[in-house]
């Protein structure tokens, strides 16, 4: 059954005043992340926007046990706990690494992919905000083709790794997407993985006013269009069962796809793109989101 507004439950994990940006998907996302998870949750997270959220030693904004770790570290962090946590007896914990883009598709990939490998029991969340934001705004292989960062400046040409994709092929138990504009998908996709051993995987897209360039107040506009235009699309993997869900269901059953370029004229990082990158951007999301609807209707 899926999660009404009026289900949510009312504790609240994040007190008043991070040190997070205005307009910050994080920190909505990291709302009801927290939310799903529960009292029995312990963190780990790398150098990244979520450490300057969570505040500066010894105060804190968030009410849950938490480790720092180094940047490539959060996965074997993740496992070290899993392990002493077994060691102690103690089984009523939900261990989970929280990372952005760059701890996850790049620089801690070695140590995600062979706890995936080991299919040990943890929870991965990965923040994508398309680039390491807490730097400088420099390009990740998360940021899509077309995008400026400062160290992309006549923008990238690479398209996104698809990350979900690498981690289904590890073939752990529950792969899936979400976003913050969708906060009861993302809610529901949590307290899911919760109930599931071994390694689960959560990527979420995470607009980023400063590093995106865009107005604070279209954080949930940003979010829900990205969903529209298929430049992000909400599903899940369980079990190996692919099922589109929330937004991008809806899109599936009733009609197509906004236009890229929708998405794209709402953002300063995208405006340098010619209109022949737009075109070519286009194809690869069109052929993508034929790629799920192929999916999505074998696994109905």
């Amino acid at each position: 059954m899926n999660t009404t507004v009026m289900q949510l439950p009312e504790e609240e994990y994040i007190l008043p005043g991070t040190r997070a940006c205005s307009g910050c998907g994080l920190s909505l996302a990291y709302r009801y992340i927290l939310k799903a998870l529960g009292d029995k949750a312990i963190l780990t997270i790398p150098a990244s926007c979520l450490t300057v959220l969570h505040g500066l030693y010894p105060s804190t904004s968030v009410r849950l046990t938490n480790i720092n770790t180094a940047f490539a570290t959060t996965a074997a962090s993740a496992t070290g706990i899993v392990a002493a946590l077994k060691a102690l007896g103690k089984t009523d914990y939900t261990v989970v690494g929280i990372a952005g883009d760059g701890g996850t598709f790049d620089i801690g990939i070695q140590a995600l992919s062979a706890a995936a490998e080991r299919n040990t029991d943890f929870l991965y969340i990965c923040y994508d905000n398309e680039g390491y934001m807490n730097t400088g705004t420099q390009r990740s292989s998360a940021t899509p083709m077309g995008a400026h960062t400062t160290t992309t400046p006549t923008t990238k040409i690479e398209h996104k790794k698809d990350m979900l994709a690498i981690m289904e092929a590890h073939g752990i138990p529950y792969v899936a997407s979400a976003s913050p504009a969708y906060p009861l998908d993302l809610f529901d996709k949590v307290k899911e993985a919760r109930t599931i051993q071994g390694t689960r995987f959560i990527q979420v897209n995470i607009p980023c006013a400063p590093g995106w360039g865009f107005p604070t107040e279209d954080l949930i506009k940003l979010g829900k269009m990205a969903v529209d235009t298929a430049m992000w699309v909400l599903y899940e993997v369980k079990a190996g069962s692919f099922r589109l869900t929330g937004r991008s269901r809806s899109i599936a059953r009733r009609g197509q796809n906004k236009p890229v370029g929708q998405y794209l004229k709402l953002q300063e990082r995208f405006r340098q793109m010619t209109p022949e990158q737009t075109d070519h951007l286009q194809t690869w999301v069109d052929q993508r989101w034929e790629r799920f609807l192929q999916r999505h209707q074998v696994s109905d």
